[in-house]
């Protein structure tokens, strides 16, 4: 049965295309994240608000997981084993654990950009060093609607996502966070094109 795509009657924010934001989550709140016109990743990462040396990890959640294809009723872990975030609906059910944040080395390496736009890695470092995260502290990012399908060769290829008008994913807090929530740079991951994203608290 597919979830309604109906947002939460809370006050929607919007991410413009190529930005990001920060913002703070208590525990038990929940957070939206919505691709509104569809096709558009959004790197989301998580920082405990009261030691941000605790962060999302990757490779814990992969672990406790066993999977790579998160969704409803999958958690993601710190990197000190501890709860973080839930997901509670999710109406794609295709995100990325993998792959790091796109940054000015990946318009270079990738994209031969000789004048390189800073990328997811630069706007979330920009927008979470108010809350006292350097650079060298961010993780990969959980990539919301970012489609990584995995070969049998074990290879992998970014595809656009398969998020359409609507589609959302929904977390609950499981600490006191701090998040950082981007519009993906890369144009790889989008489809080749750039779009905002959502996102509520409630």
């Amino acid at each position: 049965m597919l979830l309604e795509r109906i947002r939460p009657a809370t006050t929607t924010s919007r991410i413009e295309p190529r930005s990001g934001v920060a913002f703070t989550m208590r525990a038990g709140q929940t957070l939206t994240v919505t691709d509104p016109l569809g096709r558009q990743v959004a790197d989301l990462l998580a920082f405990n608000a009261n030691d941000v040396r605790e962060a999302i990890s990757s490779g814990r959640t992969l672990d406790y997981a066993s999977k790579l294809n998160l969704t409803t009723g999958d958690t993601l872990w710190s990197n000190r084993s501890t709860p973080m975030l839930e997901i509670v609906e999710d109406t794609v059910g295709r995100h990325d654990f993998l792959l790091t944040p796109c940054s000015k080395d990946t318009f270079r390496i990738i994209y031969g950009h000789k004048e390189p736009h800073r990328g997811c890695f630069g706007n979330l470092a920009a927008a979470l060093a108010p809350f006292g995260v350097t650079e060298d502290m961010i993780p990969v990012a959980f990539n919301c609607f970012m489609n990584v399908p995995i070969k049998p060769d074990g290879s992998f290829e970014v595809l656009p996502p398969i998020s359409g008008p609507g589609d959302y994913i929904r977390f609950e807090a499981k600490m006191d966070l701090i998040v950082g929530l981007t519009a993906c740079s890369a144009l790889q991951s989008n489809g080749g094109s750039f779009k905002p994203i959502d996102w509520a608290i409630d």
